[in-house]
């Protein structure tokens, strides 16, 4: 009965097995194809994290990983200490959260707005002008608000004209927060508006049929048929933004900050960046960075367990 036993086992074990063999032999020519991108996420992403131990030592350049001196959770603990971690903080919350607020407003107004257009070759050419600003890069755009934001820029040179004394917006710290979220609603709010429309797209024309047939208008359809039909999308998109609270953009904020507005423009990324590697406190700035990084961590998972309940929106 053992031996029998035995047998049967082996052969449920190679019955499991075959599958997956005949799986890779029928589809081995694409996990070639998957190899190379696996390399390089292995390389670039994971490797790494190796030197994430370095915010739990003071790490001595000269001495390497190995020969530093281990010294606990002390740098996390002077990240609550300085005022300067404090406010890169609130900036970087601050930012963000206007910015994931306005980006979700702002695309779903005009998703809206040009779905009322009927012209297709007016709507095409819209929709094109508002998409393409996505594919510019920080730096494009830096540059460009810099010659029309700048002390002998387009604004101030009209502000001259109408005898206004000329204003440095990129250099004023209560300025700084409004022009980086509009900036960035400006290059971006495009994209959004695509996933809207598409969205807009898949609802179902019966129902904008029924709804005039009982004597709604356009108004009350959108109102009643249209937007019904996007919230789906916009729950989806509204909680995905939630792991980016921490998240206000580094390039953008790199190519426009001074240090006239470090008060209200420096965020957590900046931050990490000038403290890490040029000011060489590499400890502290890796503690800084793994302590945004946890959070973002918790809170995208947080945020995909709720587009999941609440949309049914679920990624793996």
């Amino acid at each position: 009965m053992d031996a029998a036993t035995t047998v049967n086992k082996q052969k449920k074990k190679v019955k499991r097995k075959r599958p997956w063999r005949k799986e890779f032999q029928r589809n081995w020519p694409l996990y070639v194809l998957l190899l190379p991108a696996l390399v390089c996420v292995i390389i670039f992403n994971y490797a790494p994290m190796g030197g994430l131990v370095m915010a739990f030592q003071n790490y001595k350049p000269w001495l390497g990983i190995l020969g530093s001196e281990f010294i606990g959770l002390e740098n996390f603990r002077r990240i609550f200490e300085f005022p300067e971690s404090y406010q890169a903080i609130i900036n970087t919350i601050i930012i963000a959260v206007w910015k994931i607020v306005l980006g979700l407003v702002v695309p779903v107004i005009t998703a809206l707005l040009l779905n009322e257009v009927r012209q297709a070759g007016i709507k095409k050419g819209i929709q094109t002008l508002v998409y393409l600003p996505h594919f510019l890069s920080w730096v494009t755009v830096a540059g460009m608000l810099k010659d029309i934001l700048g002390l002998d820029g387009i604004v101030n040179v009209f502000l001259e004209k109408i005898g206004i004394e000329p204003i440095f917006f990129l250099g004023e710290a209560s300025m700084f927060r409004q022009i980086a979220v509009v900036s960035d609603l400006w290059k971006g709010f495009g994209f959004g508006m695509i996933v809207y429309l598409a969205a807009i797209s898949n609802i179902d024309p019966n129902l904008y049929e029924a709804a005039e047939m009982d004597g709604a208008n356009r108004f009350q359809q959108t109102l009643h048929v249209t937007l019904p039909g996007m919230l789906p999308m916009i729950i989806v998109m509204a909680t995905l933004s939630l792991g980016n609270v921490l998240n206000a953009g580094f390039d953008q904020i790199f190519n426009l900050y001074s240090p006239l507005t470090y008060s209200t423009g420096d965020i957590i990324d900046t931050y990490v960046y000038r403290q890490s590697l040029l000011n060489g406190q590499y400890s502290f700035g890796t503690a800084v960075g793994l302590f945004k990084s946890g959070i973002g961590l918790v809170l995208t998972v947080v945020s995909y367990r709720i587009a999941y309940k609440v949309a049914g929106y679920k990624i793996f």
